[in-house]
């Protein structure tokens, strides 16, 4: 964990009531898909957890959706403006174990931390496949995107506005069997992509965190292995390993 000052580049909207924020500072954190960053938001007590879409030298990319009292002030930062981020927390996702043809299943803005992970695989050499689920094709993100780095993606809109209409889920016979998978987002739908794919796979859960550290344990789940923390033991666990 690092803590430090960001300068906001861009914090551009890139769908509806969703923001792409990219960062000036120091990444060196930042090690693996799937961590997060706790971002220090003026006049708010407690941080906002948000997932990192993408990183370099430099540069961190979050892309994160308007929900609530911070986020809103999030959205309204300018480019110059100052934010105190601790960076490189959470365990991510372990890319070694993804096998030829990894499946990568985001939910909404379950998508954005598959990005960075996708990146990863493509230069491993792996053939990426990316399933993603949205309500409406006015939320949807990344698809571009993940097409550009050489993926193969399907979507899924709840009204059929774009791609298949219904579950990301019913994206899957027409997909094959991967060698792995990683998903991101609601705990229902990590729970249906849990029961629908035979092979092993990690999946990332959503939480509402006080430190983001692991030091106030507010963000306790139930695992097979008994009490693990969110923010600290995840927010990455391995296929069977979260009680639901």
């Amino acid at each position: 964990m690092k803590k430090g000052l960001f300068t906001v580049m861009e914090n551009a909207s890139i769908a509806e009531r969703t923001l792409r924020m990219t960062l000036a500072g120091d990444a060196s954190a930042i090690v693996r898909a799937g961590q997060f960053v706790n971002v220090e938001i003026e006049g708010l007590y407690l941080r906002r957890p948000i997932s990192v879409c993408d990183w370099e030298a430099g540069r961190v990319v979050l892309v994160y959706k308007v929900v609530g009292a911070g986020t809103q002030k999030l959205a309204s930062l300018r480019p110059g403006a100052a934010l105190d981020l601790l960076t490189g927390l959470g365990n991510g996702f372990d890319a070694g174990a993804s096998g030829a043809r990894p499946l990568l299943v985001g939910g909404g803005v379950g998508a954005p931390p598959l990005y960075g992970l996708a990146k990863r695989l493509m230069a491993a050499g792996r053939q990426v496949t990316a399933a993603l689920g949205f309500g409406s094709a006015r939320e949807a993100i990344l698809v571009d995107e993940l097409r550009a780095l050489g993926a193969e993606v399907r979507v899924a809109t709840m009204d059929g506005s774009m791609g298949t209409k219904g579950l990301v889920t019913d994206l899957f016979p027409a997909l094959g069997t991967p060698t792995y998978f990683y998903a991101c987002g609601p705990e229902k739908m990590l729970a249906a992509v849990e029961r629908a794919l035979p092979c092993d796979g990690e999946m990332s859960y959503e939480e509402r965190m006080g430190c983001g550290f692991g030091a106030c344990v507010g963000c306790t789940c139930q695992t097979k292995s008994g009490p693990r923390r969110v923010c600290k033991d995840g927010p990455v666990f391995k296929k069977g390993e979260v009680l639901s």
